[in-house]
């Protein structure tokens, strides 16, 4: 159940923030004052993948809770930080952004680091 539960919070998470990045990138640079929250929050009104980002950031949240109910804590952090190894690939492929050397060999130790874990 431990693993279902993390690949739901890996998969929720991935998707909610790459949904989220693309729509925003779109929409340009949004303020921060009333007026800026204001155009913000019709942005998102407007937008279904958006809505969906949501969505999918609350599925990641509700499942991150059942997993550190049954599992310790010690365990779920860390073997959820391979949301950011799927994150780094996909913005390189999907979303086209410039994947440095230093990102690179970050994500890879991160990798390597769930493997241990993992076992």
């Amino acid at each position: 159940m431990k693993w279902i539960l993390l690949s739901i919070v890996v998969c929720a998470t991935v998707l909610a923030d790459l949904l989220q990045s693309r729509e925003m990138k779109r929409a340009g640079e949004q303020g921060v004052n009333a007026r800026g929250l204001a155009k913000l929050l019709r942005l998102i009104g407007s937008r279904l993948p958006l809505s969906i980002a949501i969505l999918f950031m609350a599925i990641s949240f509700f499942a991150f809770m059942a997993l550190v109910q049954r599992e310790p804590i010690s365990f779920a952090v860390p073997a959820s930080a391979s949301q950011f190894v799927l994150e780094t690939l996909l913005a390189k492929f999907v979303l086209h952004e410039h994947l440095g050397r230093k990102r690179a060999a970050g994500a890879l130790l991160v990798c390597g680091g769930v493997v241990m874990l993992a076992q």
